[in-house]
């Protein structure tokens, strides 16, 4: 390479000019023969560019169980189980994705393999991570640590090899140990046989299981197992921790930011950071580096928590078109119709949690922690139950219907239209109130005012005679229910006149049977003169009777005012009317 040839500082050379240097150099600063020209590799790089970049998930993996954030319950139990020396010969991980199940495994096997920097310490709760063994489980070269994911080694082959490798002392550890990740993905032939090295393993062998799906463990692996339910991560853990993690990468981020970060993440540790890392990436775009809540919920696709509180505004205040412009809006913004449902469902927990506690929310901005507070201290609590059940309901719907969108509005609407309705307590309250002040009804003339007094106490009679006769002859006791009217109703003598449209004679059989039943001799005969009612006439009319005294007490007649256009309905269908009835039937 001449001197005109040689790169300024800061240029890179060429792929020709660092062959040509390179081949000068193995020969003496000449140039190489033709038939002798080998290639020189360029020369590795140096500094960062060698370490690749590893996601926040990794980097920020715990290595202390003091890093281990949101568990302290197992890490007690652990703590006490190690200081007494009540070590158990298999311990089992559960919890849902993300909340340290193998992280926590992993520092089990250092904690228990641990020596201490000086080479002489045994297990401990808090292991040094500086001694060999801290470092090789750290890394994951240890040799009498072994992972196997049990969603790729399912077989019974797989656990044989197991079987066959814990009978030998571990090499160079105190214990060897097994950590099978997804352990629920094993056959049912491999927990088989896996049953009797695990209720009886050699003393130098420990075992770790993590799994998300505990509920499809054998039984019988489960009672040979120390259990260790790990919790979900609170959002305000998370929001903490990734605030941490933020200040140690030197990001600038919101706290509303890494907050809905938070509640995305759903409890999951490894989800929070993934979204996290995608979060600081997003930011990069908009040049400041700064992680910003707007952006954030661009990138999630979450509602606007101001478009919330505007949807819920428009629903308590009746508004439908305010309602319908803030759902386009919304999803113009790329808002699924689920997260708008699920937004509106969270702030009315919000309120009502915040009512109910008589404090605070913790909501992360202050303008959103003001409107719950207002919110709380404005509405009743049957409106908010009702809410969210009309919201609950909403959610269902839009999940499995065929438009989403459409769903979404159709729901909204619903609850927008529910609203203003009272509760049922309120009604309660506002009918007593309307009894208490409505006129006492007048009494209305007796059920047959003007008929003598005989002429009642014979109908009374008449029913009498009618049921008893009814029970020994049941035939004519229906047809004397419906065709006869009673005139006179004596001891001994009975005459009668039919009712329109009938025009039986059953003078001699209503003789006999009034013998039979009364032991008497009976006259019975049928004139034309007007009668009284027969049975099922009266008994129309007393139902008619009842259905207007119910209509003058003043609760019906507060409730009556209140749903115009209710009506009061006979429950038994017998009473209904039927099409060709004659008019006094039709008074229900």
């Amino acid at each position: 390479m001449s001197e005109s040839d040689t790169p300024e500082p800061g240029e890179t050379p060429s792929a020709e000019e660092l062959e040509a240097a390179g081949q000068s150099a193995m020969f003496g600063g000449e140039e190489a023969p033709a038939e002798a020209k080998p290639v020189a590799a360029a020369p590795p790089p140096t500094g960062e560019s060698v370490q690749p970049y590893r996601v926040l998930a990794r980097k920020y993996r715990p290595q202390t169980f003091r890093e281990l954030i949101g568990q302290e319950p197992m890490v007690r139990t652990l703590g006490n189980a190690i200081e007494r020396d009540r070590l158990a010969h298999a311990f089992l991980m559960t919890g849902v994705r993300g909340v340290g199940k193998t992280s926590t495994a992993r520092l089990i096997a250092k904690a228990l393999n641990c020596i201490g920097p000086d080479g002489q310490g045994g297990p401990t709760i808090d292991p040094c991570g500086q001694c060999e063994p801290c470092v090789a489980i750290a890394e994951g070269r240890h040799m009498d640590v072994i992972e196997m994911d049990a969603a790729s080694h399912t077989g019974v082959d797989d656990v044989r090899e197991i079987i066959e490798a814990v009978r030998y002392a571990a090499v160079s550890a105190r214990y060897k140990i097994y950590i099978i990740d997804e352990v629920h993905m094993l056959s049912r032939n491999a927990f088989n046989a896996l049953l009797k090295t695990l209720e009886e393993p050699p003393a130098h062998v420990k075992f770790l299981f993590a799994t998300t799906e505990v509920d499809k463990l054998p039984v019988t692996v489960l009672s040979r197992t120390q259990r260790f339910d790990l919790r979900r991560i609170s959002a305000p853990m998370l929001s903490g921790h990734f605030a941490k993690i933020c200040q140690l990468e030197g990001v600038d981020a919101e706290d509303e930011a890494l907050a809905m970060i938070a509640n995305s993440a759903e409890g999951s540790v490894r989800d929070g950071l993934s979204i996290l890392d995608q979060a600081i990436a997003h930011a990069d775009l908009g040049g400041d580096g700064k992680v910003l809540a707007d952006r954030v919920r661009d990138m999630l696709g979450l509602a606007d928590k101001g478009g919330q509180r505007r949807l819920l505004t428009a629903m308590l205040e009746g508004e439908a078109p305010a309602l319908l412009e803030e759902i386009h809006k919304q999803h113009s913004l790329g808002v699924e119709p689920l997260s708008l449902m699920r937004g509106v469902m969270d702030l009315v927990h919000k309120i009502t949690v915040a009512q109910i506690g008589g404090s605070e929310s913790d909501a992360p901005t202050q303008e959103e922690r003001d409107a719950i507070q207002t919110w709380s201290e404005k509405l009743k609590a049957a409106q908010l139950h009702r809410l969210w059940q009309l919201l609950m309901k909403g959610h269902d719907e839009v999940r499995g219907a065929p438009d989403p969108l459409v769903a979404a509005q159709m729901a909204l609407l619903r609850v927008l239209h529910a609203s203003d309705m009272p509760d049922p307590g309120s009604l309660v309250k506002q009918l007593e109130e309307m009894m208490a002040t409505a006129p006492t009804p007048q009494a209305g003339p007796a059920s047959g005012e003007g008929a003598s007094a005989p002429a009642t106490a014979q109908a009374l009679d008449w029913r009498e005679l009618v049921e008893r006769i009814e029970h020994k002859f049941l035939g004519l006791g229906s047809r004397l229910r419906m065709q006869v009217r009673p005139i006179t109703v004596e001891r001994g003598k009975l005459t009668y006149s039919l009712a329109d449209g009938f025009s039986d004679n059953f003078t001699s059989e209503l003789r006999d049977a009034l013998n039979q039943i009364t032991g008497d001799t009976w006259e019975v005969a049928q004139q034309d003169v007007a009668g009284e009612p027969t049975l099922v006439e009266r008994e129309a009319l007393e139902r008619a009777e009842a259905i207007e005294r119910m209509k003058n007490d003043p609760l019906v007649a507060a409730t009556m005012a209140a749903f115009p256009g209710a009506r009061l309905v006979d429950e038994d269908p017998r009473n209904a009317p039927q099409e060709n009835s004659p008019p006094w039937s039709r008074s229900a």
